[in-house]
């Protein structure tokens, strides 16, 4: 299963250059919201999207059907073919094409169509896009729909693994000749009525004098996560049909695994992480000493940054005196992007390794004790990773890894 293109819409920019630039430049996507304050937030920290004009307009049914990032997913995925060099109208009427999507909420459109009904008194105010908008799998049923996919479409829907878990899937469905081409990914909204309970719970970092150094995982003092989102999508193919066009090959996503802690709802184990990390790599054929960089979960939180630092060290023999791989934590950057971050952090991984770099983490001034043997760069430095290890988790526990061998240009 090969990746032969990547699309990006974050915090940290709206393409694959602007987002490799930013990861180089240490450039936070953080901001502080006053709007946030003033309905009550104990927070108004949050990755932010500027500016966004999509490259290919939906049109006008399909606006009105999708919320906001579905939009930034449909531009996302325009940014994945066209690297690919496929022609969206090459999926159409295939059934060895499809779209899985890693997607937990779609919150806004619920509440609008409250405050609408609330307002006139009557449910004939909502209008018919509402529906089409609501539900968590808004992305591919839209997007499938546009693109006259014939093959797998679905969302999943598994908190904060489910980027990760769509990619996985994705791999899993050509893997086993049910599938030739995939688009798959992540997506996030931004908007505050997503983020009400999370703030409620005390979730999110209050370092609001200095947004750009709120997000601090492993560091002693960090307090907090940062909400964030966007869209992230890969165009997976299997490698004879990619090969067959001539098509350019990025990576492979070698490796795959996923687990549940059975634990607790929101206190992750750490066990259930290590089984999957352990799981993709064998499933990749993959030894601990070869990979070359783990993208950490790492969300600034303090039990989960805590259990995830610990089962690295464990995986990587790290008590016993070996070196390990380096570990970014690219969410000092964008803060955290929920559903979309385990493939986000995926695509980060695949434009820094290509580029010749690993994105240094800037606020880690005081690693926490059980991150000390983590080799985490806090400074840009060259490099070039060629088999990588993501880690994505969630709430229940759920885990979800995966292993990438990167293609690196020439």
């Amino acid at each position: 299963m090969v990746v032969t293109g990547l699309g990006i819409v974050s915090s940290l920019g709206l393409s694959r250059d602007q987002v490799t630039a930013s990861l180089r430049d240490s450039v936070s996507g953080i901001a502080l919201l006053p709007a946030r304050k003033k309905l009550g937030f104990q927070s108004g920290l949050s990755g932010v999207i500027n500016d966004f004009v999509g490259r290919n307009p939906l049109d006008r049914r399909y606006r009105n059907r999708l919320p906001e990032f579905g939009w930034w997913a449909w531009d996302a995925i325009v940014q994945a073919l066209e690297q690919a060099a496929i022609d969206p109208a090459e999926l159409a009427g295939d059934p060895a094409a499809g779209f899985l999507l890693g997607n937990d909420s779609s919150v806004v459109t619920g509440v609008e169509q409250c405050e609408m009904l609330k307002e006139a008194g009557e449910t004939k105010a909502i209008g018919s896009g509402h529906i089409f908008r609501l539900l968590t799998s808004t992305v591919t049923l839209n997007l499938c729909t546009k693109l006259q996919l014939r093959g797998a479409s679905w969302s999943i829907s598994g908190a904060c693994a489910s980027g990760a878990m769509a990619i996985g899937q994705a791999a899993d469905l050509i893997a086993r000749g049910r599938q030739d081409r995939m688009l798959c990914g992540g997506a996030q909204e931004i908007s505050w009525q997503s983020m009400c309970s999370f703030d409620a719970i005390g979730a999110f970092s209050r370092r609001e004098d200095a947004p750009h150094q709120a997000s601090r995982p492993f560091d002693q003092e960090r307090d907090g996560l940062i909400p964030s989102g966007g869209a992230a999508i890969l165009f997976l193919e299997a490698e004879e049909v990619a090969r067959a066009r001539g098509a350019k090959i990025i990576a492979e996503i070698s490796g795959y695994d996923f687990s549940s802690d059975g634990y607790h709802l929101s206190v992750p184990s750490g066990e259930g992480l290590l089984r999957a990390m352990g799981g993709a790599l064998a499933n990749a054929g993959v030894l601990p000493a070869e990979i070359d960089l783990v993208m950490a979960h790492a969300t600034s939180t303090p039990a989960g940054d805590e259990k995830e630092a610990q089962v690295l060290s464990q995986l990587f023999g790290l008590e016993q005196g070996e070196r390990g791989p380096m570990v970014a934590a690219t969410k000092s950057l964008t803060g955290h992007e929920f559903w979309m971050a385990g493939a986000s952090q995926l695509i980060y991984a695949l434009l820094m390794s290509r580029a010749g770099f690993v994105a240094g983490h800037p606020n880690l001034s005081k690693p926490a004790p059980e991150a000390a043997l983590l080799r985490i760069p806090t400074a840009t430095i060259a490099a070039t990773p060629h088999h990588i290890l993501c880690n994505a988790a969630g709430f229940g526990g759920v885990n979800a890894c995966l292993v990438a061998k990167v293609h690196h240009a020439v």
